[in-house]
C-alpha cells in the first residue's frame, strides 16, 4: 500500500521527532551558559561557535568514512552554505543584543515568534501545505508562549531598540530555520553544520573584537560555561535539529523548537529558583497542545494474512 502525501511511517517520524525535541532542550541551555560565563555577550557567541568548530569538523570525517557522502558543488552549494553562516551569526548577534537591550522575558518572547516565519516562508518557498491543524498548532503555540514568558513582560520606551532587537531575532531563525532546511535535501547533517560553522565564527569574531574588549574567560567557571554553550547548545543542539530537519517539515519542525522555551524556564526553575506560575505551567500545555495538533499524518501499519 502507498502511503499518503506527506504522510509518514511511524518509525520515519519517531527518531527524528526525538531528535527535534533533544536539541530543543539542548539549545534551552543555552540562556543559562551564557548567564555562567564570565565573557560578553557577543564573545560568548563568538567562542559558542569556535570551540564546536574542531568537534563539527571530527563529525564530518566520522560520517564521511561510514557513509558516502555527496561532494559539495561550488557553483550551488557554497553560496547556500555563506547564507546559512550569516544567517546564524546575525541570529546569535541579535539575541545577544536583545538580551543586552531589554529584559530577558521581551527578548524571550519576541524570539519566539519564529514559527509564524517558517510557516510563511515554508509555505512560499519550500512549497509545504500549511494545513488547519498546522495553524492550529502555531497560534496554540504562540498563545502558550504568550503565557510563558508574557506574565514577566514589560513596556519600556527604553527597551525599544532591545525588542526590536529581539523581534529581528525571530527573523534570522525563520529564515536560517528555512535555509537548512532547504540544504538538507541535498547535504548531510555535518555537511550542513561544518562549512556554515566557518562562516558564522567569522562574522562572530569580528563583531567581538569590534564590539568588546575581552576575549578571553578569567575563570574555570567560565571556561566551563563556553565549553558547555559549544558542545552541548550548539553541537548537539543545532546537530540534533539538523538531522531532524531531513527528515520532518520544517513547520511542524519550527513548532517543536517551542519546547526551547519550556526548557529554559524548568532550567531557570530548578537552577536559578525562578518561580513557575500556574499561568506559565498552562502556557507549556498550549505548547505542547500546539506541537500534537500539527504533528505530521502517519501511516498505520497494515498487516496481512
Amino acid at each position: 500500500m502507498q502511503p499518503r502525501p506527506g504522510a509518514l511511517s511511524r518509525n520515519a517520524f519517531a527518531l527524528p521527532f526525538a531528535a527535534l525535541v533533544l536539541g530543543a532542550v539542548a539549545m534551552g541551555a543555552s540562556p543559562i551558559f551564557v548567564r555562567l560565563a564570565d565573557v560578553g555577550p557577543f564573545t560568548s557567541a563568538f567562542w559558542r561557535m569556535a570551540l564546536a568548530v574542531p568537534v563539527l569538523w571530527l563529525w564530518l570525517q566520522i560520517e564521511k568514512s561510514r557513509t558516502p557522502v555527496r561532494a559539495l558543488d561550488p557553483a550551488r552549494d557554497w553560496k547556500l552554505i555563506a547564507g546559512i553562516g550569516f544567517l546564524f551569526a546575525g541570529d546569535l548577534f541579535f539575541w545577544h543584543l536583545a538580551i543586552m537591550k531589554t529584559t530577558v522575558a521581551n527578548a524571550t518572547l519576541l524570539a519566539t515568534m519564529t514559527p509564524l516565519a517558517v510557516a510563511f516562508g515554508a509555505w512560499m518557498f519550500l512549497k509545504e501545505k500549511v494545513t488547519k491543524g498546522i495553524l492550529a498548532g502555531v497560534a496554540s503555540g504562540v498563545l502558550g508562549a504568550l503565557l510563558l514568558v508574557g506574565a514577566s513582560r514589560t513596556f519600556n520606551p527604553e527597551n525599544v531598540y532591545g525588542d526590536i532587537s529581539g523581534l529581528i531575532t525571530a527573523g534570522f531563525f525563520g529564515a536560517y530555520f528555512l535555509a537548512v532546511a532547504f540544504a538538507r535535501r541535498r547535504m548531510s547533517p555535518a555537511q550542513v553544520m561544518f562549512y556554515p560553522a566557518l562562516v558564522s565564527t567569522g562574522f562572530l569574531f569580528a563583531a567581538a573584537v569590534l564590539l568588546e574588549d575581552r576575549l578571553l574567560p578569567q575563570s574555570l567557571e567560565g571556561v566551563a560555561a563556553l565549553c558547555a554553550l559549544a558542545l552541548i547548545s550548539q553541537v548537539g543542539g543545532q546537530g540534533f535539529t539538523a538531522y531532524a530537519l531531513g527528515h520532518l517539515p520544517a513547520v511542524f519542525s519550527s513548532l517543536v523548537m517551542f519546547i526551547e522555551v519550556l526548557a529554559a524556564a524548568s532550567m531557570a526553575w530548578v537552577i536559578l529558583s525562578e518561580p513557575v506560575t500556574i499561568w506559565q505551567l498552562g502556557g507549556g500545555l498550549l505548547i505542547l497542545a500546539g506541537i500534537y495538533a500539527a504533528r505530521p499524518k502517519q501511516e498505520k501499519a497494515h498487516f496481512t494474512p
